[in-house]
């Protein structure tokens, strides 16, 4: 093959490379959620199977119960942590607020440039505890739960989402994202069994149908 012949065709490889590898990127999110990942799917089944069942109680909450956004080192709150951990390339000023950065919501998909479009999102909710057994603990407990960055709890997610989302429980809200909710409800399963909270039976029943598709 005479050389030239082979350099183009070279060239016309090296650029359709480079083109897929940018239209990959260009579909791919620019960032994705660090939440910490939950238990398998098998653990998150037996975990549920040792849920109390009970029927929820909201008499006396209220979102001071559990303080939240607490110091978490140096001049970084708990929301500033969680956006560091979940964003790409995230540029913080000299108190900690996130100025620039990349963040994908694997709620709804959607990729944002500015922190003030996420909210971070309790996984389970806080009134959903309350509901659930976090009524009988201390505030310290609350606040322990509050700004867990340990368990698969916090998340940050669009904000508008969040908001839809509410205190709802899996029986009636779940993530659009279909692919996700196999491990939102591992999280919220997770999260439960670690804390001692019960599940309704409408929750409950949601839990084991998703559970058994993962």
């Amino acid at each position: 093959m005479p050389k030239f012949y082979a350099r183009r065709r070279l060239s016309i490889l090296s650029a359709l490379t480079g083109l897929i590898a940018s239209v990959a990127l260009f579909n791919s999110p620019s960032a994705s959620a660090a939440l910490p990942t939950p238990v398998s799917a098998a653990t998150a089944r037996s975990y549920l199977a040792q849920l109390t069942v009970a029927t929820e109680n909201r008499t006396g909450y209220s979102r001071s119960l559990f303080p939240h956004w607490i110091t978490i080192s140096g001049s970084c709150n708990t929301r500033e942590t969680v956006l560091k951990r979940d964003g790409s390339n995230v540029v913080t000023d000299s108190s900690c607020a996130a100025t620039s950065g990349s963040w994908y919501s694997p709620y709804d998909g959607a990729t944002w440039t500015a922190a003030s479009d996420l909210d971070i999102d309790h996984l389970v909710p806080l009134a959903e505890a309350w509901d659930s057994g976090a009524g009988k603990w201390t505030t310290a407990q609350r606040q322990a739960f509050a700004n867990d960055l340990t368990r698969p709890q916090l998340i940050a997610v669009t904000d508008n989402v969040n908001q839809a989302k509410g205190d709802q429980d899996p029986a009636t809200w779940m993530p659009s994202v279909t692919s996700y909710r196999c491990t939102y409800v591992r999280a919220w399963v997770q999260v439960k069994y670690y804390y001692d909270l019960s599940v309704d039976s409408a929750e409950k029943t949601a839990l084991t149908n998703y559970l058994a598709s993962c």
